[in-house]
C-alpha cells in the first residue's frame, strides 16, 4: 500500500538553509569588519600614553596619541576595509586572495597595537624635542586602554576574515551584467519590411519594380 503523502522535499530544505546561512555570515563578516575599522581609525587618534619631560622651568606634560606611537593600525584598517568590500567583486581564487589579505589584516592591527601598548619611544622622542637635550627620556610614563582597544578592533576584522575564508565560496558577487565573457553578442532580428507601408512603396519605385504585384 502506498501513501498518498508526498516525501518532504529535503533538497529544498538544505538550500534554503545553506541560504540563510550564507546571509548570517554575509552580515556578520560586513558587520565586524565595518565596526573593527571604524574603532581602529578611532582608537588611532586618542592617546596612548602620558608622561612629563624636564625642561629649564619644571616639567612639561607630554601625551602620544595612537598615531604617534605607530601607523599600522589605521593603515590596516583601511585595508581591510577596502578588502572586505572587494571581497564581493572578486570570485575563486581572488575572493580567497582577498580574504586572507582581510585575515592578515586583522592580525597586523592586533600585533602592532599591543607592541605600542608599552611602547615609551614616541614620548621620548617628544621628551626630547621639547627639551633640546637629544638624550633627554620621558618621565612619569603611563599608557591608556586604547592600545587595547586598537587590539581589540584588529580582531573583530580578524574574524570577518575567517568568515569570508570559510563561507566566502557561497557568497554573492557583483553583478556580471557588464562583464564580457568573449562570447559574441546576439544579433537583434531584422525586421521584416510591411509592403503596404507608403515609405516601402517609394522604395520599390525607386528600385523599378511595380508595388503592386502580387497583391
Amino acid at each position: 500500500m502506498t501513501s498518498a503523502v508526498p516525501p518532504p522535499r529535503t533538497e529544498a530544505v538544505s538550500e534554503s538553509r545553506a541560504q540563510r546561512s550564507s546571509r548570517r555570515s554575509i552580515a556578520a563578516a560586513l558587520l565586524l569588519g565595518a565596526v573593527g575599522a571604524a574603532l581602529a581609525l578611532l582608537a588611532s587618534r586618542q592617546d596612548w600614553a602620558h608622561g612629563t619631560a624636564s625642561v629649564a622651568g619644571g616639567e612639561l606634560p607630554l601625551t602620544a596619541k595612537g598615531s604617534d606611537v605607530t601607523g599600522v593600525p589605521a593603515a590596516l584598517a583601511i585595508v581591510g576595509l577596502a578588502a572586505l568590500v572587494a571581497v564581493f567583486a572578486v570570485r575563486r581564487a581572488g575572493r580567497f586572495l582577498v580574504s586572507l589579505l582581510l585575515t592578515l589584516s586583522g592580525a597586523g592591527i592586533v600585533a602592532a597595537a599591543l607592541l605600542g601598548a608599552d611602547d615609551s619611544d614616541a614620548l621620548d622622542e617628544k621628551a626630547a624635542t621639547a627639551s633640546g637635550d637629544a638624550a633627554a627620556t620621558i618621565g612619569d610614563l603611563s599608557h591608556t586602554g586604547w592600545p587595547y582597544a586598537a587590539a581589540a578592533a584588529g580582531v573583530l576584522i580578524l574574524l570577518a576574515g575567517l568568515l569570508a575564508l570559510t563561507y566566502g565560496r557561497s557568497w554573492p558577487a557583483m553583478s556580471g551584467r557588464y562583464e564580457r565573457d568573449g562570447s559574441p553578442s546576439p544579433r537583434k532580428a531584422r525586421r521584416v519590411a510591411d509592403p503596404e507601408r507608403p515609405e516601402e512603396l517609394w522604395k520599390a519605385l525607386d528600385r523599378g519594380e511595380d508595388p503592386t504585384r502580387g497583391t
